[in-house]
């Protein structure tokens, strides 16, 4: 009995102490959710990308390692992109009229796992989290195997609920209007500056990122204001 509190006690505890930023990510996420970004791509998409770091870090379990920690490292890449070309986006799809495309009413679980919207979010959980590779290698390696699938059963029961309360979070007034008038600058920003602090772990590079990119998202919304008063113009 001991064994089981003490197995559910650690799950708990590293699973916390090592995904309280997800929090943020995931309520900065749960904000973008639209017509073709779903919840489920969400929900999908963190078990997958959580998932993806079990499975390098089982290893450890078994007294060895699959992935170097410099190439995980590369991933950081990848919100660097995605919130590059959100922000060179933003102001196009602004100006569009989205197409609403009828979805079948029970979409299949195999659809949203394949998804380009569950990867992106998957490749961003597996790189915010690269570095729980280093605590979960040796709490794997140091486990029995009961010990092992108790934990391991307590972390995907908890990545269920940091998706609820990040989702939650979002219908916080506050939060809500914040996230509502500055999400589609302030999300592709934050990931462009996980990105780099991934890649570098240097938090004066990380502010440097988010601020450039945000004036850079300034300069492109000052553009397209002025060409859209030109054709106003020309129009008259």
């Amino acid at each position: 009995m001991s064994g089981l509190v003490t197995a559910i006690t650690t799950g708990i505890t590293a699973f916390s102490a090592t995904n309280i930023d997800d929090i943020v990510i995931l309520t900065l996420l749960f904000s973008q959710v639209n017509k073709t970004f779903r919840s489920r791509h969400m929900i999908a998409g963190q078990y997958l990308g959580f998932a993806a770091l079990i499975a390098a870090s089982l290893p450890g379990f078994f007294g060895g390692l699959i992935i170097p920690q410099d190439w995980i490292r590369l991933l950081g890449l990848m919100p660097i992109i995605i919130g590059m070309s959100s922000l060179l986006k933003r102001e196009e799809d602004s100006s569009e009229e989205v197409t609403e495309e009828t979805e079948p009413s029970c979409p299949s679980v195999i659809s949203s796992f394949i998804s380009p919207q569950t990867c992106n979010v998957a490749a961003i959980a597996f790189a915010n989290g690269s570095d729980n590779i280093s605590v979960y290698v040796p709490l794997f390696a140091n486990s029995e195997l009961e010990s092992l699938l108790l934990i391991l059963g307590v972390f995907f029961s908890l990545v269920g609920v940091w998706c609820y309360a990040a989702y939650k979070l979002t219908y916080l007034p506050a939060i809500a209007q914040f996230l509502t008038d500055n999400g589609n600058t302030f999300v592709p920003c934050i990931l462009v500056g996980l990105g780099v602090f991934i890649v570098s772990e240097n938090v004066t590079w990380t502010l440097l990122s988010v601020v450039s990119s945000y004036v850079f998202s300034f300069i492109l919304s000052l553009k397209n204001q002025q060409s859209s008063e030109q054709k106003e113009k020309l129009s008259i």
